[in-house]
């Protein structure tokens, strides 16, 4: 980033330096996440305002973090942050905004600006693949485009910079008139418009009219003339364009698409010339995504030979990095869709996010194209791994072991020529017990080197989306107040999904309290270092010692239960428990005639302090049974009442679970308690619409044959075959947690978003699907199991149980691969 100093910025924005004797420090690197604070010098903290947060939160965590610059909008008592620097304004967010449009005009490189219901990130990402051997390019990470995605994204720009590429999004109207200034682009790509984020206008001709704004000082509009509702508020536009159209003449007119099985051909006509491209997909999506691409090329006037050598190496986004088990009890973090300096800081932050005892590792392959000096491209590259902490680095190529030159000899170094020198060893004697990040260029095939050191080779996968997982989060905290507390439940291995790695997120997240079902499983959390209170559910005797060794908190439920643990004491320790009521639910809890001698008993020892009071709904989902729910509720306060009144203090209470965020809001009291509806799963159809499918359960095409009428598939030969049958088994069985008995009018697996019925019995490693009506299956293709079509649900359905049963069944010898 551009250097500034603190005074600087607070003459940019319009503010105020506190105190006034205040140090002027060099920004060189801003941040608003407290949890993500490399350790490098020249640091500005700004406190932003988010729907459920305010940055002011966390000045002190960053103060404590090393932090001595900030951007803060409220009064505050400077004097507790000695040596510190504030620059004070009416609002960050819009002073962020206001800078980062100062910090764009200081630089006259041309910007191209994009926009769009779908492919905003697809299209920046490819014509970075199709433009960085021309330019040095500077775009936004990932999908950095919100009100502060976008700010953030163009103060990356430098004086080494060449092209810009940054993409916007909006959600309601006068958003893009704020992002528009910042980005200032001289090419303007609208990709195209859809239903998304429809509440936050009038209709979708507003939209487009809103996002249009962006391109208001372009020098050129690119889009393509198909979409009517863009086309047709153009008409009367004076803007400059460039269009492309399949069903006539324009700028760029599409003739012919002939999609093959593996790739797709597009012949066109421009400037009378016709030309033809061919690309690796054949999805309608990367059809209309590459001929986007092609015609800002041909804008930008690239020989369109050379533009059709470029589009046949165009490589799907894996915008995502991928956490699974590795050898040696290593944990594998995959990320090898591209090597940039963006792409790799963010790598390295995900990296910083895991368990801090575990030492790290960093396999690197050569930096291609990058626009600067080898030894300046490798120096800035150390500087990114040293804040990281890396212990070991394996650079793979002919450049990285210029790096060696920039690092502390604490980091260990080994470098090979390229990928299969590397893989001719034995590679895992390099690691264990450590985290393993990969990130190479798709060239280096670390792939390879990503299969070698993964710790399963089955080729079942339940995949987890912890991008989902948060979003899913923020949809239940929206229905609550800020100030309500969260616990999430990770009993069960968080239902079969794999609690470590649940928690760790949670954590990060910021949510209040955790809960387990049994102590092993809280120690298990502790010894992996998660820090948060832990709530066990079901605190047998036998585990009373690592219970108090771990501080973990229990649930108490009985007087016995209680009076046994008060034994386990030592004199005057004090004591942490939850008490649980039963009002309804009859399985564990306090009944209203044992509420005398437990308060008996917690008056006579003080020692024990209630941090919370709580009860569970037996039906919260079910609105045929409301009354009993609001009963329950009412059973509940008085209780409370009852209990807190003895106690001299009030609890914190807790009684909704998932379902009853959403249905019954206004009980949602000082916690709430989430479940299975933070993995997408809530049984309420009317309150599940901001939620989405947290897992994807895959599997792999094993074998396909072609089999005759009567034919059978299968034990017992159930599966009998009326009609010419193309057969696929598939990898996953009843021994992955796949019922053996499934209704196929319920239930369908999807291959290449069709479905595919089984068919016979599923056998304990495999089953079978008819894919006769998917000719375009292949060995080894991607089987959906469950995700988001099917359903976790459609499976539960179609095999009479529950979808609790279905996660907690899927069998540990499924790979768990967490994504983010």
């Amino acid at each position: 980033m551009h250097p500034y100093t603190t005074h600087q910025i607070a003459e940019v924005v319009g503010g105020l330096i506190v105190p006034t004797h205040a140090p002027v420090l060099e920004i060189r690197q801003v941040t608003h996440d407290s949890r993500r604070i490399p350790k490098i010098t020249g640091q500005l903290f700004m406190a932003l305002h988010g729907p459920r947060h305010d940055g002011h939160t966390y000045l002190t965590a960053a103060y404590q973090a090393g932090l001595r610059a900030f951007l803060i909008d409220q009064e505050l008592h400077h004097e507790s942050f000695p040596g510190a620097t504030f620059i004070q304004v009416e609002n960050t967010n819009l002073a962020l905004q206001k800078w980062a449009a100062f910090h764009r005009h200081l630089f006259k490189l041309p910007v191209i600006g994009i926009t769009g219901s779908n492919g905003k990130t697809t299209v920046k990402e490819w014509l970075f693949q199709l433009l960085e051997e021309y330019y040095r390019i500077v775009r936004s990470p990932a999908s950095y485009n919100s009100q502060v995605g976008v700010p953030l994204s163009v103060l990356q720009i430098s004086a080494q910079d060449q092209l810009g590429i940054f993409e916007a999004g909006i959600s309601e109207t006068e958003e893009m008139q704020r992002l528009a200034p910042i980005i200032d682009c001289t090419i303007g790509l609208f990709t195209n418009i859809g239903t998304a984020h429809a509440a936050g206008f009038s209709d979708q001709a507003q939209k487009v009219k809103e996002k249009l704004q962006l391109f208001a000082q372009a020098e050129v509009l690119i889009y393509c003339k198909d979409h009517e509702a863009i086309a047709k508020v153009l008409q009367p536009s004076s803007l400059k364009t460039f269009c492309w159209s399949t069903q006539g003449p324009a700028d760029l007119t599409i003739e012919d698409i002939q999609i093959a099985r593996e790739h797709t051909a597009i012949t066109a006509l421009y400037q009378a010339e016709r030309l033809t491209i061919d690309i690796p997909f054949i999805d309608q999506a990367s059809i209309e995504n590459a001929i986007h691409c092609w015609a800002v090329l041909l804008y930008l006037g690239i020989p369109p030979d050379r533009i059709a050598q470029r589009m046949k190496i165009l490589k799907r986004l894996e915008l995502r990095l991928a956490l699974r088990a590795g050898v040696n009890h290593c944990i594998l973090i995959d990320d090898t869709y591209n090597a940039d300096l963006t792409a790799l800081g963010n790598a390295l932050n995900f990296l910083d996010q895991q368990p801090k005892h575990l030492r790290r590792s960093l396999i690197l392959s050569d930096f291609l194209q990058s626009g600067l000096a080898p030894e300046s491209l490798y120096q800035e590259i150390a500087k990114l791994i040293q804040t990281a902490n890396v212990d070991q680095l394996i650079g793979i190529g002919e450049k990285v072991p210029l790096i060696a030159a920039f690092l502390p000899e604490s980091v260990r170094t080994y470098f090979f020529p390229d990928t299969q020198t590397f893989l001719q060893e034995d590679v895992s004697r390099y690691f264990s017990n450590e985290i393993i990040l990969l990130k190479g260029a798709r060239s280096f095939a670390f792939d390879r080197i990503s299969q070698s050191l993964s710790a399963q080779q089955h080729r079942t996968v339940l995949e987890v989306n912890l991008e989902v997982l948060s979003s899913n989060l923020l949809a239940f905290q929206q229905v609550l107040e800020p100030d309500t507390k969260v616990m999430v439940m990770v009993k069960a291995a968080a239902y079969g999904i794999g609690s470590l790695e649940v928690a760790r997120r949670l954590a990060y997240l910021g949510v209040d309290y955790l809960a387990v079902a049994y102590v092993d499983e809280g120690v298990k959390l502790r010894q992996a270092g998660i820090s948060l209170p832990i709530l066990v559910l079901n605190p047998e005797p036998s585990a009373f010692t690592s219970l108090l060794r771990y501080e973990l908190e229990p649930e108490i439920y009985t007087l016995n239960q209680l009076k046994e643990l008060e034994e386990y004491l030592a004199d005057g320790e004090d004591l942490k428990v939850h008490l649980k009521i039963d009002t309804g639910m009859h399985r564990l809890g306090f009944a209203e005639d044992d509420m005398d001698g437990i308060i008996e008993y917690v008056q006579q020892h003080r020692h024990i302090k209630v941090s919370s009071i709580f009860s569970h709904l037996a039906a919260s989902e079910d609105s045929r049974e409301d009354d009993f729910t609001r009963r329950q509720v009412q059973a509940f306060q008085t209780q409370y009442e009852k209990l807190s009144l003895a106690l001299g203090y009030r609890p914190i209470r807790h009684l909704l679970n998932s379902a009853g965020i959403m249905r019954f809001p206004e009980h949602q009291m000082e916690m709430v308690r989430l479940g299975i509806g933070l993995y997408g799963v809530l049984g309420v159809d009317d309150h599940s619409a901001g939620l989405q499918p947290v897992l994807t359960l895959k599997a792999t095409v094993s074998q396909l044959k072609w089999l005759e009428p009567g034919d059978t598939v299968g034990y017992g030969r159930v599966g009998k075959l009326t009609r010419r049958t193309r057969l696929a088994t598939i990898s996953i069985g009843y021994a992955d947690g796949v019922p053996r008995k499934i209704d196929p009018r319920l239930y369908q697996v999807y291959i290449h978003g069709q479905p595919a019925p089984i068919l016979g019995r599923v056998c304990m490693d495999m089953c079978m699907v008819d894919v006769t009506d998917i000719p375009k299956v292949q060995y080894k293709d991607e089987v959906v199991i469950f995700g988001d079509k099917p359903s976790v649900e459609d499976l539960a359905a179609a095999s009479d149980r529950i979808v609790y049963e279905i996660l907690t069944a899927i069998s540990t010898r499924v790979q768990r691969l967490y994504t983010s």
